[in-house]
């Protein structure tokens, strides 16, 4: 593993253990040419993800972009980083075991809304603003509604 100051490519391995919700492996990680610490996560990977864009590009599937989208969202809201982590991981589980090597963009973002709603509403309208391309007001009163359970338009 290459370390982040001041790019060496052979960093020695100081402690490993599991991670709290056992879904990856911690290590804790210190570079012999700068004495610099630092923490990585080895994660299982059961099969390798493309993801179809809307404009018809195809790129890897990114764990960590899910997570910074999810984590924007979530941002200044007091949400417990441990069940964020777990609903992140869900969706990738999803994603993983649904027998496709090719999914959509659309599909990553309904479960990520899906995930955001029962974690946090605002969140979700956050992230709903963003991923249904909101114009006006209405669009945010018609997920309002839905939150709600009325239809916004009445």
């Amino acid at each position: 593993m290459r370390c982040p100051y001041c790019g060496n490519p052979d960093t020695q391995v100081k402690d490993s253990r599991p991670s709290e919700d056992n879904t990856a492996i911690r290590r804790r990680r210190v570079c012999p040419d700068c004495g610099g610490r630092f923490t990585t996560f080895e994660r299982v990977q059961l099969r390798e993800l493309t993801v179809l864009k809307k404009n018809g590009r195809r790129v890897p599937f990114d764990r960590d972009k899910l997570m910074r989208s999810v984590q924007v969202a979530l941002r200044k809201r007091s949400v417990d980083p441990e069940r964020v982590e777990r609903m992140v991981n869900g969706i990738v589980r999803q994603l993983e075991s649904n027998g496709d090597a090719e999914i959509s963009s659309e599909q990553i973002g309904s479960l990520a809304m899906e995930g955001l709603r029962s974690l946090d509403e605002v969140a979700y309208v956050r992230f709903a603003s963003v991923y249904r391309n909101f114009r006006d007001s209405e669009d945010f009163k018609q997920v309002l509604g839905e939150l709600s359970g009325e239809d916004a338009k009445g």
